[in-house]
């Protein structure tokens, strides 16, 4: 899609919400396991979920516009999302030689995201079967 009025509006005003929503949740959540920042990880794991069924619904619904996809993916969800706060996060653990936290930090995120994407994907199939 080219950059219209339309489609920088849709990725911006759904990157402002994620955003938000990321930073609620690391309001909310972070401070209960400092070692492991649970708001950040809660956001990647439920945007990847949701990831997975925007994915599986698009494919489902042709009809959707170009602006509402961009909405959903690229804005909201990539502004939930975040590889860059998980990056500091990881490399304050290695800073502070807390190597079995960061490896578990980076497994839980990695891993557990591509999962739930997976997981969001299989459910709506599941769910329209």
């Amino acid at each position: 899609m080219q950059p219209t009025a339309s489609a920088l509006f849709a990725v911006g005003l759904g990157a402002a919400c994620g955003a938000w929503l990321r930073w609620g949740l690391g309001v909310l959540l972070n401070p209960v396991l400092p070692l492991l920042p649970l708001g950040t990880l809660t956001a990647n794991w439920v945007g990847g979920l949701l990831m997975g069924c925007v994915l599986a619904l698009l494919q489902i619904w042709s009809g959707v516009s170009p602006a509402l996809k961009l909405f959903l993916t690229t804005g909201l969800l990539g502004g939930l999302t975040t590889f860059s706060t998980f990056s500091a996060e990881a490399f304050h653990l290695a800073q502070r030689g807390e190597w079995g936290w960061l490896a578990g930090h980076m497994l839980l995120h990695v891993a557990g995201t591509l999962l739930m994407t997976w997981a969001g994907y299989a459910l709506i199939h599941a769910l329209r079967a």
